[in-house]
């Protein structure tokens, strides 16, 4: 099976701008940026969606939503607000088949989203 773009870059095959990662996880400047600050927080686990994540995978899923608030802490936007967004599947904008946990923030953000 090929790997996803996401597993290339947790492999180095592929470059970005990695601003926070360890064994489980690797955060980086998302491309296309939807905000001012737009950070995706990946597991290094191949998991395609939230919606395939099984039980045994309770302890990385916690890691991904802790580091993440860690890594929007360390961008600045700990006291004016972040949003956290995780898509599944096509209708949830979901564009790379692997688990991401997308970090928005830089700006007021709007309810409902797009």
């Amino acid at each position: 099976m090929e790997k996803t773009l996401f597993e290339k870059i947790c492999d180095k095959e592929i470059p970005a701008d990695i601003v926070y990662e360890d064994e489980q996880v690797v955060a980086f400047r998302d491309i296309a940026p939807a905000a001012p600050t737009h950070v995706l927080v990946i597991p290094r686990k191949a998991i395609p969606r939230i919606n395939e994540a099984k039980l045994e995978d309770q302890s990385l899923l916690g890691h991904l939503l802790l580091k993440a608030a860690e890594v929007a802490r360390s961008l600045g936007l700990g006291e004016s607000g972040f949003r956290l967004v995780i898509n599944n599947g096509s209708d949830g904008g979901e564009s790379v088949p692997h688990l991401h946990c997308h970090i928005l923030g830089g700006r007021s953000l709007q309810w409902p989203p797009g």
